[in-house]
């Protein structure tokens, strides 16, 4: 016996199937993209703009005992789609140093890491602009910046050669995310042709805003 479907209902049968037919996975399902390690990075840090946090010194090498426990604070002050300008501040002797600024650009490579070292009236250190490039992808979490030409002539010149084969690595938790730091670390090694090891990093809680501090030095 054959059992009739009266036209009435064939049009939902149809659409019921139609339906059931698009849940099904196909192969020309279009993936969603994570962004790549340096605009991951780069997003990370932007998303701290106009906010500053509180840090400390956290390495031990003994050159470094004035910075030991003594307040510092970081300013992610500009931010651009090309260029972030992070101040860093430390209070030495009462007074507070605003001399030091990390810039962090996207360049057709990569990114950059410098550093603009200016004294109180806004002129330029005779050390500054120094830094590197990434030379690998890195992380959505850390970049690491090897010590480029510039730097290394420059140093050379002003008789800092321990420094010519410098590493910064910079880390950053974008904002939200639990128990977010940001992390500022120079490392050289013997075992990459350094004189001696070297060691300084400090850290910064990004759980908990603090006031932002004045203009960098010749940033007014």
């Amino acid at each position: 016996m054959r059992l009739a479907i009266s036209p009435s209902r064939i049009a939902p049968i149809a659409l019921i199937l139609a339906l059931a037919g698009c849940s099904e996975p196909s192969d020309d399902t279009i993936a969603v993209e994570e962004p790549a390690a340096q605009d991951a990075f780069f997003a990370a840090l932007s998303s701290h703009c106009g906010k500053a946090y509180a840090g400390e010194l956290v390495s031990d090498d003994a050159a470094d005992a004035d910075f030991a426990g003594i307040p510092m604070v970081m300013y992610v002050a500009e931010c651009s789609e090309d260029r972030i300008a992070v101040p860093f501040h430390v209070q030495a002797g009462g007074e507070w140093d605003r001399s030091r600024t990390w810039l962090i650009t996207r360049t057709e490579e990569g990114l950059r890491l410098k550093h603009d070292h200016r004294h109180e009236d806004g002129a330029s250190d005779a050390v500054t602009m120094y830094g590197g490039d990434t030379a690998a992808d890195g992380s959505a979490r850390a970049q690491d910046f090897p010590v480029d030409q510039f730097s290394v002539e420059m140093f050379e010149r002003e008789g800092l050669t321990a420094s010519v084969t410098n590493v910064w690595t910079v880390e950053v938790d974008p904002a939200g995310a639990e128990n977010a730091q940001f992390a500022y670390q120079l490392r050289r090694t013997v075992e990459g042709g350094a004189p001696e090891d070297r060691h300084f990093r400090v850290e910064f809680d990004l759980t908990a805003e603090v006031e932002a501090p004045p203009p960098a030095w010749g940033w007014e």
